[in-house]
């Protein structure tokens, strides 16, 4: 299993996904942790005006600073967060980067999750169609037996019927079942290949020696540790950081511009100097809409904050389901144990009977569906039990 689920998550899949998720969120801290940082730039430039008409020595646009100007600037812009702006974008990033963290660890459990189901359907799938066939088998073998009795006269001709009615029913069982087969070795391929038709050689694991159920955790809330409560924590705090940002729409900001280089009429060295710009800026007629839409974010983290609650209760319910099922299934698996030996000793006395004279056709033919039946409720319960061990390990989120 361990091998498929490695073949799953080397193949592009959601796991694969989800980690360009986790790698589009981690430059996104870098985009946001740069908006701390001074903007620098370089700007040269020439502007021509055309001379006045009555005065050639004179520009015509009064505007400007002369008939020719050169530009030489080297400035550097500072933008002080005074409203909280850039440190709520900051931490709205740093909770994306969470989520999606957090996103990457449910895709890669789901993914190993959704294998290991794949991977016991498919040992299922294999050994109902194994026990069908063997029945099968021996359904054909009654059903010469019945009728080279009935052809010496030692049999009734419906014994004979009885007899071949059964082997047709365990016949179109065993097709069901092998297509069955099939299409479970066609689920797990399909995972990690395109070549989902070549039958895959996995280990038995229905036949191994099954682990016990774990002893009960200290923790009575182990569930609490699941990736889904980081996921919706982050969400909530990402929430919460766009409302700063929105609420920062109200408040003064504060920023600065320095110049330093040439703006003169010819390019002269001495003619070089600097400046300084400090603005401030004040919102006046922008409350109603940031305003709206801070309180809209924060009824959102208010949202994801009852989504947790609803959360809790039920991977509680899950936690404590998956605990007693595997602590049931675990006992049911001996009992359907006992059933199938039970089964099989009574079909081989039933034929026994039948061959002696004692017995009827219709009891061998009831204990070929017990066989059957047996046979199925015994892997069943085995491959419920691993699966139900599976959804534990879910739930308790170690």
């Amino acid at each position: 299993m361990q091998d498929c689920i490695q073949k799953s998550l080397a193949v592009p899949s959601p796991v694969s996904l989800a980690r360009r998720d986790r790698e589009i969120a981690d430059r996104g801290i870098a985009v946001a942790r740069a908006g701390f940082l001074p903007n620098s730039s370089a700007t040269i430039g020439h502007t021509y005006n055309s001379p006045w008409q009555q005065d050639r020595s004179t520009m015509s646009y009064v505007a400007l600073n002369g008939i020719r100007e050169f530009t030489g600037l080297a400035g550097i812009f500072q933008e002080f967060d005074t409203s909280g702006r850039l440190r709520a974008e900051y931490a709205r990033a740093r909770a994306q980067q969470t989520a999606a963290a957090a996103s990457l660890a449910i895709a890669q459990r789901d993914l190993k999750r959704a294998v290991g189901a794949a991977y016991y359907r498919l040992l299922l799938a294999r050994h109902l169609a194994d026990a069908l066939r063997d029945v099968v088998s021996e359904s054909e073998a009654f059903e010469r037996r019945v009728r080279l009795l009935v052809e010496a006269g030692e049999a009734a001709r419906a014994d004979a019927v009885k007899a071949a009615s059964q082997l047709a029913f365990l016949r179109q069982a065993l097709l069901s079942a092998e297509l069955a087969a099939a299409l479970a070795n066609q689920d797990l391929a399909a995972f990690w290949t395109e070549d989902v038709q070549t039958p895959l050689q996995i280990v038995d694991l229905l036949e191994s020696p099954l682990p016990e159920p774990e002893p009960p955790l200290p923790d009575p809330a182990p569930y609490m540790r699941r990736p889904e409560f980081r996921l919706l924590d982050a969400q909530q705090a990402a929430l919460i950081a766009q409302a700063r940002a929105a609420t920062a729409a109200l408040l003064p900001q504060l920023s600065l511009v320095f110049q330093y280089g040439l703006d003169a009429n010819r390019v002269a060295w001495n003619n070089r100097g600097y400046a300084a710009f400090v603005n401030l800026r004040f919102p006046l007629f922008d409350w109603f809409r940031a305003r709206s839409a801070s309180r809209q974010f924060r009824l959102q983290a208010q949202q994801a904050l009852e989504t947790r609650a609803l959360s809790q209760r039920r991977f509680s319910q899950e936690y404590q389901s998956a605990l007693a099922r595997v602590r049931q299934l675990f006992a049911q698996v001996a009992v359907c144990r006992t059933q199938m030996e039970l089964a099989a000793e009574d079909l081989k006395l039933s034929r026994v009977r039948f061959e002696g004279g004692e017995g009827q056709a219709l009891d061998v033919v009831v204990a070929q569906n017990q066989l059957a039946q047996a046979k199925a409720n015994y892997y069943s319960s085995i491959a419920s039990y691993l699966n139900a061990r599976l959804d534990l390990e879910v739930a308790a989120a170690p």
